[in-house]
């Protein structure tokens, strides 16, 4: 009981539940969360566990569904909503946050332990993508497990370690593919050459059963995504985790667009991910090379060879993005937990008196900022690029006399969720025959705020607009009025 009531137990607590009240609150806003969240609610309204779905009728290659058989499992158990469809990512970052505790305190004990769970959960994407509908906590998931059971193997902590080395490799796969086994074959790879460790030491791993059970375990699926639609293969091995990176213009990507960022962007998407705690460490680098001793005493504690291990799990896979010209802040996530590891490590041995003064309100920065953001989008002062409240306006206003709720341009993701796929795109030529050939008694119009054309100025003028939001009106008028207003135009 004493453990539970300590300061740090319940500054993390404080820290992890805080993150239903955005989950809980704040709207899926594009492009990723609503198009990731619809993919779900499709597997679970569909009860198509084998293909996740882009849209009905349209696969989507470019991911593993583990990630959606979770939030699909969780629609099944409590429903569809905000909050459920990004439990799994708080759960699954909930385990990274207990692996790298129990991983530092098997190897350096109690209070590096507790700070690097801090420093860890309280980073901006480590807090951002617990309560997000995205894939990547699922793969730092399956990554981190492997690479600290490799750690606590080589360091003596055989046990089940040498089996969770698998089980991790199992979630990485089934996550993101065979990005895991690269992220987790860098480190382990550069670890084994700088320390001339004989490679006889991967014995203590039982290779045999434990690549039996992870092809049993990996192999069905992808055997019957490709059975079932055929060509995903080749999308997602060689598009996905080729083309992808080598062509930071590709246009192969069927669900999206590239990402275009200059080579070695993923280093300042590191400070973001880990801020406030990547500018301290930053920081403290600079200070440490300006004081010569500390310096050396820093290259020197690599000598040990956990530690080591730890600062190649750290940067390995940020020089592996580094010549992607295709990068997203997101790929800096699975350097995080062994970053918290170091920089808890560097803070403590430093005995900083700032630090003992800062650590706290450190710890708070990332989760007060973010919650404060999500009251000041449910108050309609900030207002983020969501479909939620538009589509909510239609369906209050809607009967079964009125048109679909059509988009002129582009269909966001999260009208698509929002609207359960009931939501049409049309272009100005396709929404002037539909009026022309449709008999809806009204009109239920998304216009972009800035596109007004000529043609459409008289029937803009007359239509009411229902509600407004950061990129659309939208707009209704009657069905009878325009089609003789049309009909007389082309007599």
């Amino acid at each position: 009981m004493r453990r539970l009531l300590s300061p740090w137990f319940l500054v993390l607590a404080a820290i992890l539940a805080s993150r239903f009240i955005g989950m809980a609150l704040f709207p899926f806003a594009d492009t990723t969360e609503p198009r990731y969240a619809e993919i779900a609610r499709l597997m679970a309204e569909t009860g198509d566990w084998i293909t996740p779905w882009f849209e009905p009728g349209v696969p989507f290659w470019g991911k593993p569904p583990l990630s959606f058989w979770a939030q699909a499992a969780s629609i099944k158990l409590f429903g569809v909503s905000e909050f459920a469809i990004r439990l799994p990512a708080w759960i699954a970052t909930l385990g990274i946050v207990y692996l790298t505790w129990h991983f530092a305190f098997l190897l350096w004990g109690k209070t590096t332990a507790r700070w690097s769970a801090l420093v860890f959960s309280s980073m901006a994407l480590t807090y951002i993508s617990a309560g997000a509908v995205m894939t990547d906590a699922f793969l730092v998931l399956g990554t981190t497990l492997s690479l600290m059971s490799f750690a606590l193997v080589m360091n003596g902590h055989v046990r089940y370690w040498r089996s969770l080395f698998f089980v991790g490799l199992v979630i990485g796969l089934l996550a993101k593919g065979p990005l895991a086994p690269v992220l987790m074959g860098i480190p382990i790879g550069l670890w084994f050459l700088l320390t001339r460790t004989s490679l006889a030491k991967l014995g203590s791993f039982p290779w045999f059963w434990g690549s039996i059970l992870t092809a049993c375990a990996v192999l069905p699926w992808y055997i019957l995504a490709e059975w079932k639609t055929p060509g995903f293969l080749d999308y997602f091995i060689i598009g996905e985790h080729f083309r992808r990176f080598v062509d930071p213009g590709w246009a192969g990507d069927l669900y999206g667009t590239a990402h275009l960022q200059p080579k070695g962007m993923i280093w300042v998407f590191w400070t973001w991910a880990s801020f406030p705690w990547g500018i301290i460490a930053i920081s403290g680098l600079v200070i440490a090379w300006i004081r010569r001793g500390t310096a050396r005493e820093s290259v020197r504690a690599l000598r040990d060879p956990v530690l080591l291990f730890v600062f190649l799990a750290t940067i390995s896979s940020l020089l592996f993005f580094s010549m992607a010209g295709n990068t997203l802040w997101t790929y800096a996530l699975p350097s995080l937990p062994f970053s918290a590891i170091l920089i808890a490590r560097w803070l403590i041995s430093m005995d900083l008196a700032w630090f003992k003064r800062l650590r706290w309100p450190l710890a708070g920065t990332v989760p007060v900022l973010l919650t404060i953001f999500v009251v000041l989008v449910t108050q309609g002062v900030a207002t983020p690029k969501t479909e939620k409240q538009l589509v909510l306006k239609y369906q209050e206003l809607a009967n079964d006399q009125s048109s679909p709720l059509f988009y002129l341009g582009e269909l966001p993701f999260s009208a698509r969720y929002y609207s359960r796929e009931t939501a049409q795109e049309l272009t100005a030529d396709e929404l002037t025959a539909t009026i022309h050939n449709s008999k809806y008694g009204t009109y239920f119009i998304a216009v972009p705020k800035n596109w007004e054309p000529v043609w459409a100025e008289q029937w803009i003028e007359d239509a009411r607009t229902e509600a407004i939001n950061r990129r659309y009106r939208l707009l209704s008028f009657s069905g009878t009025t325009h089609r003789q207003e049309l009909s007389q135009n082309d007599q």
